[in-house]
């Protein structure tokens, strides 16, 4: 005797949804980023002389925003392609130096070079790890 092709199966019979959860490091590393980032810009106007209610302030939107940044970005990099995701981390980082720099009451030159030389050194270190780690598959040909 012959069995039902589609035969009931046990436990979850729908496939899985594509929306996954977070991982624990999807956001402890932007997290971590962030708030040392804060921590160190608060430090830096500290020791400029600011308020403690202004340094805090200050110090916790830099922390938030920076955070939200690095978990965007590390939630839409796998979309990009390698030179893409390599000017993303690049400019992302030249914008965080160029700020901190800025906070040290140095030039608008200085720390405009300071981010973009540090933000160059990153651009080329992500480039290389993405470009030489690459996932290179051959594309299935389409049949016409």
């Amino acid at each position: 005797m012959s069995t039902h092709a589609a035969m009931p199966t046990r436990g979850r019979t729908r496939p899985r949804s594509h929306a996954r959860g977070h991982s624990a490091l999807s956001w402890a590393i932007p997290v971590t980023l962030g708030a040392a980032y804060g921590l160190y810009a608060s430090f830096i106007l500290r020791n400029n002389g600011a308020s403690g209610f202004r340094q805090f302030w200050y110090g916790l939107i830099t922390a938030v925003v920076l955070a939200a940044l690095c978990f965007v970005l590390g939630r839409i990099q796998h979309r990009m392609l390698p030179l893409v995701r390599a000017a993303a981390y690049g400019a992302l980082t030249a914008a965080a130096i160029g700020l901190l720099v800025g906070l040290t009451d140095s030039s608008v030159l200085r720390s405009s070079a300071l981010g973009l030389a540090v933000g160059l050194g990153m651009f080329i270190t992500t480039f290389y790890i993405y470009y030489t780690h690459e996932d290179i598959r051959p594309r299935p040909r389409s049949r016409t």
